[in-house]
């Protein structure tokens, strides 16, 4: 049996909390989510803490339980290329 939202694709451009919890959700109903990231920058939930995957202190729960299900791509969305490629995930035809 399909998952409910398999042939449906979400760009995620969020960042704390409503959004990348909202995207998640998604991808748990079978959406394909691709998280879009700024290059030289971090999601700001990357590091919030304490609880921290075990033994490090790198990524925070939060960060990985909110973007699981996810892929993601590095977009600079302040020049015109960057803004095709976006527009490109969009358009994603099932």
């Amino acid at each position: 049996m399909p998952a409910p939202l398999e042939n449906i694709r979400i760009v995620d451009m969020s960042r704390i909390l409503a959004g990348p919890w909202a995207g998640q959700l998604l991808g748990d109903y079978g959406a394909d989510v691709i998280k879009v990231k700024q290059p030289g920058t971090e999601d700001d939930t990357r590091h919030w803490g304490p609880t921290w995957l075990a033994g490090a202190q790198s990524e925070s729960a939060y960060f990985l339980s909110a973007n699981r299900n996810k892929r993601s791509v590095t977009v600079d969305l302040t020049v015109p290329a960057g803004q095709r490629i976006t527009c490109q995930l969009a358009q994603h035809d099932s």
